[in-house]
């Protein structure tokens, strides 16, 4: 007899509207969700810096699940745009979006963070969750830094490995807290 399929561990919205909700997280290897307990001191972290998530238009990048955008629209963000490759994780943020009935303040874009082209507008807050070890969240900023995605008012979270270097022309690192095998790196642009 085949053993059934293991589920993948669900994750919760740590606080605001949606709190204590379940997320789907994507099947497979191919994504590693931020932990609840990493996700809430990342948002204590930024809540000390901003004061409210209010009105705020938002990109969560190597989105996985989707986690981390729909944190901040529970917590009153007015939008996020949800980047993401892998198949399975594009499921899973469609299927976390819908449940939540967040439909009208989200937009799933199908496709590499780096295929991005020039933004309309800077966004206030831009999440980063990138594979560890791999230089793609920096690799990402530089170039989201020369399309306009991020302004001078915009707040910047990334997610690496704990022993990762962060460091990226044009940007300055605010605040860095290890959480376990996670480092959370703040940034900033540099004012011109």
């Amino acid at each position: 007899m085949k053993a059934p399929a293991s589920k993948p561990p669900g994750m919760r919205i740590v606080a605001g509207d949606w709190r204590r909700r379940l997320l789907r997280a994507p099947a497979g290897e191919a994504t590693r969700p931020t932990a609840d307990r990493t996700r809430e001191t990342l948002f204590s972290m930024l809540a000390s810096r901003l004061g409210s998530f209010e009105g705020l238009s938002v990109a969560d990048l190597f989105a996985g699940s989707g986690a981390l955008g729909l944190e901040a629209l529970s917590r009153g963000a007015d939008n996020c745009l949800f980047v993401e490759q892998d198949a399975a994780a594009l499921r899973a943020i469609r299927e976390n979006i819908a449940a939540l009935r967040a439909q009208s303040r989200c937009e799933v874009v199908a496709g590499s963070v780096t295929g991005l082209g020039p933004a309309k507008i800077a966004r206030d807050l831009v999440l980063l969750d990138p594979p560890y070890d791999t230089g793609a969240g920096s690799v990402a900023l530089h170039r989201l830094l020369r399309l306009g995605w991020i302004g001078e008012a915009t707040w910047i979270a990334l997610e690496t490995a704990a022993n990762e270097k962060v460091e990226i022309a044009g940007l300055t690192i605010e605040s860095e807290r290890k959480v376990g095998r996670a480092k959370l790196t703040l940034l900033r642009a540099v004012s011109a």
